[in-house]
C-alpha cells in the first residue's frame, strides 16, 4: 500500500502537490485542511483518512475528527493534528497514545517535518511538515511510504519549494 502523508494544506492543493497524489493508494492528512475543495480534490485522487486542525471550521470538523485510530496491515495508527513528539507530546495526545498504544503515531501542526522513533513507547512519530503556503516553513513538504507485510518500507520526504 503506497501512502502519501500531508499536513497544514490551509486551503491548497495545487499542481505541485498534485503530481505526486496520482500513484498512491491512500492519503492521510493530518490537519488543517483550510477548505472542502481540498478535501475535494485529494479524494479525486484516492481514498482520504483525516483529522481536522485547529484552523479547520465546522464544515470539515463534521467530516473528520480530532482523533482517527485505524489499523493498516497490522499497523495500529493513531493521528490527530496537534500531537507533539516524543518527550514534548500534547496533553490529550498523550493521553490517546497510553491507551491506544499505537505503532505510528502521526501529527502536523508544526509545520516542520519529524520522523523520530520513540523508544519509550515503541511507536513510530510522523509529522509531514506543511505542504500550503501559510507559515514560516520555507519548504513544503509531504512524507511518501509504503507498507508492506506490516512494516513502513521505502520513507522519503518529498520537497516543494515556496
Amino acid at each position: 500500500m503506497k501512502i502519501i502523508l500531508i499536513s497544514d494544506t490551509h486551503g491548497v492543493c495545487d499542481k505541485k502537490i498534485e503530481k505526486y497524489l496520482s500513484d498512491c493508494d491512500e492519503i492521510w492528512h493530518a490537519g488543517d485542511i483550510g477548505s472542502l475543495d481540498v478535501v475535494n480534490r485529494l479524494r479525486s485522487f484516492a481514498p482520504l483518512r483525516a483529522v481536522h486542525g485547529n484552523i479547520d471550521g465546522q464544515d470539515i470538523r463534521y467530516d473528520f475528527p480530532e482523533f482517527l485510530t485505524f489499523e493498516i496491515d497490522g499497523l495500529k495508527v493513531l493521528m490527530t493534528h496537534i500531537g507533539g513528539f516524543p518527550g514534548k507530546y500534547d496533553a490529550k495526545a498523550l493521553r490517546q497514545i497510553f491507551a491506544i498504544k499505537p505503532q505510528i503515531f502521526i501529527c502536523g501542526h508544526s509545520h516542520i517535518l519529524r520522523v523520530i522513533y520513540d523508544q519509550h513507547f515503541d511507536m513510530l512519530t510522523l509529522n509531514p511538515g506543511a505542504a500550503g503556503l501559510q507559515g514560516f516553513h520555507q519548504v513544503r513538504t509531504l512524507l511518501r511510504f509504503e507498507i508492506t507485510n506490516g512494516e513502513i518500507q521505502n520513507l522519503e520526504v518529498i520537497e516543494i519549494p515556496r
